[in-house]
């Protein structure tokens, strides 16, 4: 056997045994086995915000929570393209500066397009 794939199968079961070990653990060692899963005061109490709970734990919130932070998202990872491509900037040829000017008049119009919806508005 090549000594690179040995490291790598090694590598690969060490993973998996500790991933089994932990998972071992977890169920034997767990809060159900234990009788610590019923809800007391201390659950039930004021948490960091420092306000009363209030209404039931699993109640529906606006879809907006989830698009801001998908927008977030989006522009973060634009952040994270740009700034390699910004590195070698002067390294590039034409072909590469227009595909980057490509990706940044398509999120442009996705921007236009979330601004022009409401997207941005808080209500």
């Amino acid at each position: 056997m090549n000594p690179e794939f040995k490291t790598i199968f090694f590598s690969t079961l060490l993973g998996v045994s500790i991933i089994l070990l932990l998972v071992f653990i977890s169920f034997t060692l767990g809060n159900s086995r234990i009788g610590l899963t019923k809800p007391d005061s201390e659950k039930s109490s004021i948490y960091e915000c420092g306000f009363d709970p209030f209404g039931k734990i699993r109640t529906p919130f606006t879809i907006k929570f989830v698009l801001v932070g998908i927008l977030f998202m989006i522009f973060d990872i634009e952040i994270s393209f740009l700034f390699p491509w910004s590195i070698v900037f002067n390294q590039l040829n034409l072909f590469s500066f227009w595909i980057v000017y490509t990706f940044l008049i398509v999120l442009t119009i996705g921007l236009a397009y979330e601004w022009i919806k409401g997207g941005l508005e808080w209500d």
